[in-house]
């Protein structure tokens, strides 16, 4: 089939980088799609080889769309243009109109998840648009997982990817950091130095880097060593979470993939003005049965206490792992957009 997407970018790590894995993993099997975004230069770096089954359009005013494909993917909401959807009410038999909605835990992803949204007025009068939520659990639409994920991250060589990046494969414990400005970073940083096992903090490119550095001239790091790490395509941030004894993460996409990588993580969620990100940390925390000592640490990573608890890695591998197990039981992403596109 023929596969539209279209994705506004307003976190270019969060948006573009679930609608690239999307269009990817759809082109990869055998899919033809068109992902029109309003700013893809992101994708210089996060994608530099592009894909040939995905075809990259702009989205601006003046765009011309061309004939609607047979599914057409609303990403997060972004409300499409007047002529795409009077293209698609014109079509004899209309394209199939998915709005791929946010990823949450919460109960009413469940609920609502391929439900129909009739539309009432204007050029789509008529149609019928239905949402479609990722998930955790079998009564939703799952998560982005590639066919061959398990395969490449068993044949993965972590002692010579580190090394191409000039760090060494032993020895040190391994953190990763992608993040945006958490209140409670100098606390982090402190208890890095501190620790009595050896640690190395891998700090992503962009707003970590900058929010790394700014606590940094506040409070020195004696024994805590750090590497700046450069712009990394999706496949090598992939590669960095598989070599880190814990990872940080932030938003949605580096959730997901902490998710499949099976190491104990700490999930910064996106903040919202009205705190309904609370909620939303505490259905995933539910989910995930995450031990009373990560859940305390989610709070205090997040800003919703004051207190940063240590970092008890045995404990959370084992919640990590079980989360991981419980999610390849169930179908992926793609393989459920497939089933219900026709």
């Amino acid at each position: 089939m023929r596969w539209d997407i279209f994705c506004r970018v307003i976190d270019n790590h969060g948006d573009i980088g679930v609608c690239w894995r999307l269009a990817r993993g759809l082109a990869g099997r055998g899919q033809a799609v068109r992902l029109w975004i309003d700013d893809a230069s992101a994708l210089s770096w996060m994608a530099p080889d592009g894909d040939p089954g995905v075809q990259v359009g702009d989205w601006t005013e003046s765009s011309a769309f061309g004939s609607p494909g047979d599914v057409v993917v609303e990403a997060f909401g972004c409300e499409l243009p007047d002529s795409v959807v009077a293209a698609m009410a014109a079509r004899p038999r209309p394209p199939r109109w998915i709005n791929l909605e946010y990823l949450t835990a919460e109960a009413y992803a469940e609920r609502a998840h391929r439900l129909p949204s009739p539309v009432q007025s204007g050029p789509g009068k008529g149609l019928a648009k239905h949402f479609f939520y990722p998930g955790f659990t079998a009564a939703t639409g799952g998560l982005l997982r590639e066919p061959d994920l398990l395969q490449r991250q068993a044949q993965f060589d972590r002692a010579a990817w580190l090394g191409a990046l000039g760090i060494g494969a032993g020895g040190e414990r391994l953190v990763s950091l992608f993040c945006y400005e958490p209140a409670a970073l100098p606390q982090l940083l402190r208890q890095l130095d501190q620790a009595s096992e050896p640690t190395r903090l891998l700090v992503t490119a962009g707003r970590a880097t900058a929010a790394v550095q700014a606590a940094l001239r506040r409070q020195a790091a004696a024994r805590l060593q750090i590497s700046w790490l450069p712009l990394l395509t999706q496949d090598g941030y992939d590669h960095l979470l598989w070599s880190c004894d814990f990872n940080f993460v932030r938003g949605e996409d580096s959730l997901v993939r902490a998710l499949w990588a099976g190491a104990p993580f700490a999930w910064q969620i996106y903040p919202q003005q009205d705190d309904a990100h609370h909620a939303k940390l505490a259905a995933f925390l539910e989910w995930l049965q995450a031990p009373p000592s990560l859940g305390a640490f989610h709070l205090g990573w997040n800003g919703i206490a004051s207190a940063l608890p240590p970092l008890e890695l045995p404990a959370w591998q084992a919640c990590a792992a079980a989360a991981r197990a419980r999610l390849l039981l169930q179908d992926d992403l793609v393989t459920q957009l497939l089933r219900f596109a026709p």
